[in-house]
């Protein structure tokens, strides 16, 4: 991958550098600091070879990403042109007017067409089915997992699973299947267990794991357009899917009662566990023989099926947006209408990025280019998201009140906590006035 971008650079003519305008415009724009990041870098310097115009991709933590941009948003500061912000987020900024209004763009480019719907929904509408653009979708992501290829095949494993269990042992196809075989390698007399989930509760980590559990299994968090959640957050299938996910955390390795995307890879390269919950961004590691010792041995798959057939999973990943202070915007619309050409969008997934352009991800050479992408190709359009309404951060802290404890701690019943936390929910739509 990088001996094509760096064919591609050397490749630029000196006759078309010397017709290149000497640089008068410069963009800026912020990210959190992850590979992805370095990656649109590259790309960006792509963008400066064939265009001149300088595009500087400035990173910051996970930790105070969120902080630090709406420091800047709120300050009306022109430090960021343009930002790859988080899906949650454009509730928030649209509301407050901190994110150029994309939807002319987005129609003029047929962008809803272009792209993969669920990211077209969740990454660039706002309110919900309200034709309404403030991002153009970025950075695919979603919750997928991976899995010891060498314990799934060994014949003797083979043989006692298919006599305990009755039918063949291979990656799950529904969560059923999924919960026998974290049962089946769940051994801690020999230090192996059966699967790592999510249950760091400071962000969204433990949300987004139960929000796996809670799509497939059919199951929504509310209505997003007319704030409803009684009956939706609190229903039968909801309370299936989370008693669920508390017994796989029964299977669990000891001490994961705050693991995140570094701890799920490590219970892979460290011989902890058999299956292992992350987003597709980490996965990248696992294909690394240098930092993955079982590189070899690891494979994908994309997040089961529930029990009536249903398949979705929890959407990470991130939007581009145009700052409304930035005093580039012309220059930032010239860049997005060069970042969504098919083109760009093909040399963004070579040098790592995750396309959300539809024509790419139903390439073969797409699917073919790592041992992810297959499973990342089927994720990507049966995704679906959190609340994006900028009271966010509050439903998500409540979310972590109610669940954490059940989960991990043996708290309550899963009816109990989901009802509570309708009640949390209903009483935040209320005071910000989005229900009556």
């Amino acid at each position: 991958m990088r001996s094509k971008l760096a064919g591609l650079l050397a490749g630029v003519s000196l006759t078309f550098a010397a017709s290149v305008p000497a640089m008068s415009q410069e963009l800026t724009i912020f990210w959190a600091e992850w590979d992805p990041a370095n990656y649109l870098q590259e790309l960006a310097n792509v963008y400066e070879a064939e265009t001149g115009v300088k595009v500087t991709v400035e990173t910051t933590p996970w930790s105070d990403f969120q902080t630090k941009a709406f420091t800047e948003f709120n300050a009306k500061g022109s430090a960021y042109d343009m930002v790859v912000g988080d899906s949650q987020w454009i509730g928030a900024a649209s509301e407050a007017g901190h994110y150029v209004d994309l939807t002319d763009f987005f129609n003029q480019h047929k962008l809803a067409e272009t792209m993969a719907a669920a990211t077209v929904k969740y990454y660039a509408e706002y309110p919900a089915n309200s034709g309404k653009y403030w991002s153009v979708p970025a950075e695919g992501d979603a919750v997928g997992w991976s899995y010891r290829k060498d314990w799934f095949e060994d014949p003797k494993e083979m043989e006692a699973f298919k006599a305990k269990y009755g039918y063949d042992l291979a990656p799950p196809a529904d969560f059923k299947q999924l919960r026998d075989i974290a049962e089946f390698f769940h051994r801690p007399d020999e230090k192996r267990y059966g699967i790592a989930i999510y249950t760091d509760n400071s962000y969204d980590a433990l949300v987004m794991g139960v929000e796996n559990a809670i799509f497939s299994y059919g199951g929504e968090l509310g209505d997003y357009a007319t704030y409803k959640v009684d009956g939706i957050i609190n229903s039968d299938q909801n309370v299936k899917a989370l008693e669920l996910y508390k017994e796989l955390y029964g299977f669990t390795p000891p001490g994961w009662a705050k693991a995140f995307f570094i701890e799920d890879n490590q219970a892979i390269t460290e011989n902890l566990a058999a299956m292992s919950m992350n987003y597709f961004a980490f996965f990248p590691a696992l294909v690394n023989e240098a930092s993955n010792p079982n590189a070899k041995n690891t494979g994908f798959f994309a997040n089961p099926a529930g029990p009536n057939g249903d398949q979705y999973a929890a959407l990470g990943g991130q939007g581009i947006s145009i700052v409304n202070y930035s005093e580039n915007k012309e220059e930032a619309f010239k860049f997005l209408e060069w970042f969504i050409k098919d083109e760009t969008q093909k040399k963004w997934a070579e040098l790592g990025g995750y396309t959300c352009n539809k024509a790419v991800l139903e390439s073969a050479e797409f699917q073919n280019a790592t041992p992810y992408n297959k499973a990342f190709y089927d994720t990507m359009f049966k995704v679906k998201d959190f609340w994006a309404t900028p009271e966010y951060a509050e439903l998500l802290i409540a979310m972590n009140q109610r669940v954490y404890p059940y989960v991990t701690g043996d708290q309550g019943t899963a009816k109990e906590v989901l009802d509570a936390l309708a009640g949390d929910w209903n009483a935040t739509f209320k005071k910000y006035n989005r229900v009556k």
